[in-house]
């Protein structure tokens, strides 16, 4: 840790576990960076439910705007806000505020300028002021200078940073981390259970995600086809969309799933689960999954490209890796293993808490600590 306390400024889109992964991230690394700093939140909602109370400024944009303009408004006012008074500024957002930029999400030059792309469409992004408007923003988000820091949160995410802005420049990568689950009480687990309609003696897989569509759902409704009755599943995050499309497209096994709104809380969740399964699309880490394993649950993860999680775990021995992540019937085939076989289960389980032990938030927050050392030395 530096010598004394820091005013850091975080800049984030919402504020709160319950957002998403990238948000629970935030919250969780300010929760360790917050012990010995001064943190003061600069977001355009700060969730209620959250447990962590620290100095909040809202960034308002306009409503109705388009949501190019909404970003571009915000990343002016969160430069305009944080230019003075801080020692740090550290953000999650596109724009050009922070000395501390944490790229969650593929970027967006990887996605139109290096991905391989109908002529047409390439051609139309140079004259979209959408796409353009969020170029712009990322270029000056990750230009090099003095003072100042790109974080990757995989080395997926790292690889395309470079595939997109050049070899020659290095990005951090700071994985998340995971906070121990509390120990698990039975009973409450086996009420949880009983609230949601299903017995002790189900199969319950788990899919945490804000969207579960991106997130794998399809794949994991067709598994559930192929699996025997007593397998359900539950989906944490969802909304009424989800739930339409559950209904209109799994009629066969719709009775065997619970799609419920996203919460801050999902721990009662994790604890009533046998399995979480994350045959996702598109992740750039996947928070969830390393969730569901500091609550001991066998995970079955997407592979690379597809999950950014996945370079962080041995298949086999701390996580089951999909070949791909539409693969229904080799899902079903793993749940049904993990079910069946004892000894794998808790092989998988053992490996999950050596990953855990792996991804603790208080190495994180020595990890950015030490960043904004150097951030503060090149600038002196």
């Amino acid at each position: 840790m530096t010598d004394r306390a820091l005013k850091i400024a975080f800049v984030v889109d919402r504020f709160g576990g319950r957002f998403g992964g990238a948000e629970a991230y935030g919250v969780e690394l300010m929760r360790e960076l917050s012990r010995q700093h001064d943190v003061t939140v600069f977001a355009r909602e700060y969730d209620p439910g959250c447990d962590l109370h620290l100095p909040f400024v809202p960034i308002k944009t306009r409503k109705g705007l388009s949501s190019w303009m909404r970003v571009l408004l915000f990343a002016i006012h969160a430069r305009r806000l944080t230019r003075e008074g801080f020692d740090i500024v550290h953000s999650h957002m596109n724009g050009w505020c922070g000395d501390i930029e944490v790229i969650h999400v593929t970027p967006v030059r990887y996605n139109w300028r290096v991905k391989p792309m109908g002529w047409l469409k390439r051609a139309l992004s140079y004259v979209s002021p959408r796409v353009q408007t969020y170029l712009q923003l990322e270029s000056r988000r990750v230009s090099p200078r003095a003072g100042h820091r790109v974080v990757a949160v995989s080395g997926l995410i790292a690889d395309q940073l470079s595939k997109a802005y050049g070899e020659g420049q290095t990005f951090p990568v700071i994985p998340p981390g995971v906070t121990p689950a509390p120990v698990s009480d039975l009973a409450q687990a086996a009420a949880q259970r009983q609230a949601l309609g299903w017995s002790d003696t189900d199969l319950v897989c788990l899919l945490v995600a804000r969207n579960p569509l991106r997130k794998g759902l399809p794949t994991v409704l067709r598994a559930l086809a192929h699996l025997p009755e007593r397998a359900k599943l539950l989906v944490v995050g969802g909304n009424a969309q989800v739930r339409d499309f559950v209904r209109r497209e799994a009629a066969g096994v719709a009775h065997r799933v619970q799609v419920l709104d996203e919460t801050s809380n999902v721990g009662p969740y994790y604890a009533c689960a046998d399995i979480y399964v994350h045959p996702t699309l598109n992740d750039s880490f996947g928070m969830a999954p390393l969730e569901a394993m500091s609550y001991g649950l066998p995970v079955i993860l997407s592979p690379s490209p597809w999950c950014g999680f996945a370079q962080y775990v041995q298949g086999d021995t701390e996580a089951v890796l999909l070949s791909h992540p539409e693969n229904d019937q080799e899902l079903a085939g793993s749940i049904a293993r993990i079910d069946a076989d004892q000894a794998y289960r808790e092989a998988l389980v053992r490996g999950a808490a050596a990953v855990v032990n792996r991804h603790g938030w208080a190495e994180v927050a020595l990890r950015y600590t030490e960043l904004y050392r150097q951030v503060l030395s090149e600038r002196t």
